[in-house]
């Protein structure tokens, strides 16, 4: 089978034939063997290497004929596929600014210190959300810790666990329970920190679930807004918080207990408490700090958010709960106490809080309790002064 030559005139067409034959011949290939059998096939395939063949020898020819021409040529096509690309690459430019336009309004409102709920509730009506919108139900994505969602959360992980929801009934007998709960077990965490939350009924529709507590050898709390420590368990080992570096400071709390815990050193500076008693029992404690290695978590940090009450426990007998450092900031409370209890931590820093209802001097709503014990203790600065409860704030955001 011979082929006629091809012209000049037919290179342009030509130019796109072996993309036409490529795309093709798979089809054809399929098409002719069952149906005209195994030589039609093979002449088939014959006639498309032919056609290429010819094709090849065509550009050959134009440019022998013409360099300059079939360069010309050659560079149309390469700027017309370049001037393809560049308008891909603008179009997903466009894209990208076009969704981080949408985000940008939500982002900067959480920058500038705003709650998940207040920042939704400024994008969708133009002002604060309702006080029936909690924090947990933020619609722009899932619960998370980062993103100040309450919850029940296995340490370290960011998103809340369903099987500890479901095993401590959060959100299913107790439909409005807006619980911030850290549950550690045998992985330590390098370091949890909150700050800037309000806990407890310091908001309007807050509420205290119940959540009273007897310490072992210390002060017990009809309510808790703030529990944090180990856990006394029953017919088991009970559990100790094991905390290299323990940071509490500038938050409001209606009483403050520490119980049961011992530390290498405590340093309690500049608090104001409507009535105040501060045991400095002398310990011998050593110094600490947690490590864990390529398996240790990483941070868990949250910033900004409304809870009914905050816990962090140990609560699997025989296994402690293990933080490197923990930091509590700026913690608004009310309705319930701010309690301690079973602690084992290297340094801790008590500083700049203020604790009261307003009862008078007689009672005593900031107390570190005999329990406690550290080989250095420095308290300086902290007054007794009238302290009332907080004011309520108008939403819950």
């Amino acid at each position: 089978m011979r082929l006629p030559r091809p012209r000049l005139a037919f290179v342009r067409w030509l130019w796109m034939l072996p993309l036409f034959l490529f795309w093709r011949f798979p089809v054809l290939l399929v098409w002719t063997w069952p149906r005209r059998g195994a030589l039609a096939a093979f002449r088939g395939v014959r006639w498309v290497l032919l056609v290429v063949w010819g094709w090849l020898r065509a550009q050959g020819r134009a440019l022998r004929a013409s360099p300059r021409q079939f360069y010309l040529s050659v560079g149309r096509k390469r700027d017309w596929t370049l001037a393809k690309v560049a308008y891909l690459q603008e179009e997903s430019g466009k894209w990208r600014a076009l969704f981080s336009t949408v985000k940008a309004p939500y982002s900067f409102l959480r920058m500038m210190g705003l709650s998940p709920q207040m920042a939704v509730g400024l994008l969708a009506v133009g002002g604060t959300a309702s006080g029936g919108v909690i924090v947990n139900e933020t619609i722009l994505q899932d619960r998370s810790f980062k993103n100040g969602d309450a919850g029940v959360y296995a340490a370290p992980l960011d998103t809340p666990s369903a099987a500890l929801e479901e095993m401590l009934a959060f959100r299913k007998e107790n439909k409005n329970d807006n619980t911030l709960r850290i549950v550690l077990g045998v992985v330590p965490v390098r370091e949890i920190k909150i700050e800037n939350v309000s806990v407890g009924t310091v908001y309007t529709g807050g509420s205290i679930p119940s959540s009273a507590h007897t310490s072992a050898s210390g002060t017990a709390a009809t309510s808790t807004a703030i529990l944090i420590g180990g856990t006394v368990i029953s017919g088991g080992t009970s559990t100790y918080l094991e905390v290299g570096e323990m940071l509490l400071e500038k938050s409001r709390c209606s009483y403050l207990y520490f119980d049961n815990t011992t530390a290498h050193t405590i340093n309690v500076v500049g608090n104001a408490s409507d009535g105040q008693s501060i045991n400095q029992t002398p310990g011998t404690s050593r110094m600490r700090a947690i490590g864990g290695g390529h398996h240790q978590a990483d941070a868990m940090v949250t910033s900004g958010g409304s809870y009914d009450r905050i816990h962090i426990d140990a609560p699997t007998t025989a296994i402690n709960g293990k933080i490197g450092k923990l930091t509590l900031s700026n913690l608004y409370t009310e309705g319930g106490a701010c309690v301690f209890d079973r602690l084992k931590i290297g340094t801790l820093t008590i500083e700049l809080n203020e604790v009261g209802i307003a009862d008078g001097f007689s009672t005593k709503e900031f107390k570190i309790h005999q329990s406690v014990t550290a080989a250095n203790w420095s308290v300086t600065d902290n007054v007794e002064v009238s302290i009332g409860v907080p004011s309520e704030t108008l939403t819950n955001n």
